[in-house]
């Protein structure tokens, strides 16, 4: 194993990078407790001197790299095999798809759900002037699709495709590394491989915190809202990030992953069952034309969404949105991307991008639309008032959007469902933080020691704490905004890595030779057109000057 200590406090990690990385997060830590208004102005003024660049160049990359993977699958190389050639898939194609089923469900869905479409209804750049409300809620639905769709996933996809190609086709180890192994040789084990893990570490470590300081902050009006339990201000955000970081460490260490699985699966069928309460207590009809009315819209606007800049505009939409999003899926793509490519060893790349783009994407719709779409209908056919809701408290919206249902006893069990949901998706999303932290620190492997793992889940749990303590929900989005900056430089980096090194591809292409250019009809001389030739096989291709025809 490359780069990776015998002995010592760091045994099992890289000895260079992991101190590294634990002390830049110690005194991230620090400055939030001891410095903590200064420390939500130091980032604030940060994303504020970054914004005009971050509204273009963010929409350049995230494009760029959709482009990218869908060529991937439906191009020369699209029959390359993440694996042997001879390799069969690890898993079966249900099982693999159930799987990226888990990795598209999160936390973030719950919690923006009906906030994001909500908000959207009440004002959005692509919104005309007297406008229906309709037409303000189909592109409030489709704009939240463009923000969880094809983009975010091409982003995941492309990472985990990388770290999957370099690790089971290449053999090298499964670490961000790798993929700078065509560029740059050996060194990619010297520093500027350390470099590229550091920035991947902080990169993760600020999308997790991200994720469960937004979980954390609708679990705290969860638990308010369904059985009254109050734990308002700073010292129940505190509380509850206490509680979920030494859960999630106990089931780490403990070697209890296989009851955290089966919390996994029960999050599969609770949110089964929240769909199809729903469905059945909801609009039904209206509900199922939305998920094929505002995908087809969305499928109609997506170029221009995907190159759109906010360039005539003066409002803060963009930045607030968009950036966001395209911030938090490339510090998150560490995270995801490290669990696709783990479960992905054998298929084809053209089986990778196809799943990996469309399922997690067709379910996201429908979960969006379901939700989302339960709340405007409430709003636009005047049942409730959800968007003043949304606008006072974004971590009630999906609550409030629960009242709406009939009877009473529905409305009471869809909220406690989603408060569940909540807290389990939370316990997922931290236990399989810190084990990801682990695995990029140690290059791939799966084997941890408990004071590792110990220790990078109370540096979740502080950093999310204490983001909280700086500011909330804006400091958290502005946090992660920056912490993707330098990590998409990487990424960048790691796409000319892999298309170098699919370079040595059987289907690849190979280089031309040079031929002699063949003799238009029109540079024959009109007095020779009829004129028979000996043709002398011994004789050389190559005429003298003076035999060659020229133009009359």
């Amino acid at each position: 194993m490359y780069n990776v200590a015998t002995r010592g406090p760091f045994k099992g990690l890289n000895p260079r990078v992991a101190p590294l990385a634990l002390i830049l997060v110690v005194i991230i830590a620090l400055l939030g407790v001891y410095r903590t208004e200064q420390l939500g102005a130091v980032v604030g003024d940060a994303r504020t001197f970054v914004t005009p660049l971050l509204e273009w160049y963010y929409v350049v990359v995230m494009a760029f790299f959709l482009v990218i993977v869908v060529w991937l699958g439906v191009g020369r190389y699209k029959n390359v095999r993440l694996g042997h050639d001879d390799e069969v898939p690890e898993f079966t194609t249900l099982s693999w798809l159930s799987m990226l089923f888990a990795a598209g469900m999160g936390v973030g869905l719950l919690f923006w759900a009906v906030a994001e479409p909500l908000s959207h209804y009440g004002g959005n750049p692509f919104l005309i002037e007297n406008g229906d409300r309709a037409a303000a809620a189909d592109m409030s639905m489709v704009l939240t699709y463009f923000h969880w769709g094809l983009n975010a996933w091409g982003v995941f996809a492309l990472l985990a495709l990388i770290l999957a190609y370099f690790g089971f086709r290449k053999g090298q180890p499964l670490a961000l590394r790798s993929a700078l192994h065509p560029l740059i040789g050996k060194y990619s084990h010297t520093w500027p491989g350390d470099l590229v893990d550091l920035l991947a570490i902080i990169a993760t470590v600020f999308g997790i915190a991200t994720t469960l300081g937004l979980g954390i902050q609708q679990l705290e009006s969860g638990l308010a809202h369904t059985v009254g339990i109050s734990l308002e201000g700073d010292r129940g955000l505190l509380m509850l990030t206490a509680l979920l970081t030494v859960i999630a460490i106990v089931s780490v260490v403990t070697g209890m992953q296989a009851g955290v699985q089966r919390v996994s699966q029960a999050n599969l069928w609770l949110s089964v069952a929240l769909l199809g309460l729903l469905l059945v207590a909801g609009p039904t009809q209206y509900l199922l034309a939305l998920v094929v009315q505002s995908s087809g819209s969305y499928l109609q606007n997506l170029l221009g969404l995907s190159l759109y800049t906010h360039a005539h505009h003066m409002d803060e939409w963009h930045a607030d949105w968009t950036v966001f999003y395209w911030g938090w899926w490339l510090a998150w793509a560490p995270f995801v991307g490290l669990f696709i490519a783990r479960i992905s060893r054998g298929r084809t790349l053209r089986e990778f991008v196809m799943g990996v783009l469309l399922v997690p994407t067709l379910i996201t719709f429908f979960w969006l639309a379901l939700l989302g779409g339960t709340a405007l209908h409430a709003e636009v056919e005047g049942i409730a008032n959800i968007a003043e809701r949304v606008s006072e408290d974004l971590t009630m919206a999906t609550f409030a959007t629960m009242e709406t249902l009939e009877p009473w006893l529905i409305a009471k069990t869809g909220a406690i469902l989603i408060t569940i949901l909540i807290a389990t998706y939370l316990l997922t999303s931290a236990n399989a933080g810190i084990v990801v932290i682990n695995t990029l620190l140690a290059h791939g492997s799966t084997e941890h020691r408990a004071i590792h793992l110990i220790l990078w889940g109370a540096m979740i749990g502080l950093v999310t704490g204490v983001l909280l303590l700086a500011g909330g929900l804006e400091v958290l989005q502005n946090a992660v905004i920056l912490a993707a900056l330098p990590f998409s430089l990487v990424m960048l980096m790691m796409v000319v890595g892999l298309m170098r090194g699919l370079e040595d591809e059987r289907y690849a292409p190979r280089p031309g030779e040079h031929t002699v250019a063949p003799s238009e009809p029109w540079t024959i001389p009109p007095d020779r057109v009829h004129e028979d030739f000996d043709v002398d096989d011994d004789a050389p291709e190559a005429r003298d000057e003076d035999d060659v025809p020229r133009r009359s």
